[in-house]
């Protein structure tokens, strides 16, 4: 298989374009699944406190045998963890469970707009990076106005803003306001959850070019430049969801994929949820 590309972050920072994720996947099933995804050729793993499934991580981390500075891993804070002494806590919880002496990137998982200021969870997560316990931080689902007050008010820029981005829901906005500002979008759902992908559209492409579609969406989302991790416990899909990297899409089915775009969403409004497990 192509090697999968990287990209370096407005910190410098180097990320591997592709990963795999690990939402809703049981605990009980993460160790395997993030071991087979790593034996595939998986270098980057993206978690989260609110999955439950960190401490499975790390322990497939170790069991793979692959030294720790040769992967990318990420989580995120959970959601009833923004206050400052709460945020800090929290992080060092992801650490000892996912048994790490640092992440490579930790995230704001919502901005929880009605239940406390992101601005001032910004500026704990300003802090863990200080310690160099994080090598970078950013935020997840951050709408442009959102991604404002902070670029105002701290002094710090975060390197990617994970955001749910697929064909019925291409983020242009969003995603606009991110490349202004020199910060990465990674994707998350990057197939919408299975809805995209009987799309007579994607069929026709993946046709021409021997591939399935959700090799062809998941290029569509490379192509424009952002990293993407779908997640599969089924081995065979995690192959095929890295094997990528060795045909391109024209101008025109880029057009035609986007073209697909609803303002569809599968998961919550990041200026409404304000869920707290």
């Amino acid at each position: 298989m192509t090697a999968v590309p990287n990209i370096t972050l407005n910190d410098g920072t180097v990320i591997p374009q592709l990963g795999f994720g690990v939402f809703q996947i049981k605990p009980e099933d993460t160790k395997d699944a993030t071991l087979a995804a790593l034996e595939t050729g998986y270098r980057h793993i993206d978690t989260a406190q609110m999955y439950g499934n960190e401490k499975q991580v790390g322990e497939a981390v170790r069991e793979s045998g692959i030294d720790r500075s040769e992967l990318f891993v990420t989580s995120k804070l959970n959601n009833p963890f923004h206050a400052r002494e709460d945020a800090l806590r929290a992080f060092d919880q992801s650490l000892e469970d996912l048994g790490f002496d640092y992440l490579d990137l930790f995230l704001i998982h919502w901005p929880m707009p009605d239940v406390g200021d992101y601005v001032d969870t910004w500026k704990a997560m300003e802090e863990i990076a200080s310690s160099g316990r994080a090598r970078s931080i950013g935020v997840s689902n951050f709408q442009p106005h959102h991604l404002k007050r902070l670029l105002d008010e701290t002094g710090t820029v975060p390197s990617v803003n994970q955001v749910e981005v697929h064909p019925y829901l291409t983020q242009d906005e969003v995603r606009a306001f991110n490349e202004q500002n020199n910060i990465v979008t990674e994707a998350w759902s990057p197939i919408a959850k299975g809805n995209v992908l009987g799309e007579d559209v994607l069929k026709d492409i993946a046709g021409r070019h021997g591939k399935t579609t959700a090799q062809v969406t998941l290029r569509w989302h490379v192509q424009r430049g952002d990293i993407v991790f779908p997640k599969s416990v089924t081995r065979s899909r995690v192959e095929e969801n890295l094997n990528i990297f060795d045909f391109d899409l024209a101008a025109d089915d880029m057009a035609a994929i986007s073209s697909l775009n609803r303002n569809e969403r599968t998961g919550p409004d990041p200026d409404t949820f304000n869920y707290i497990p």
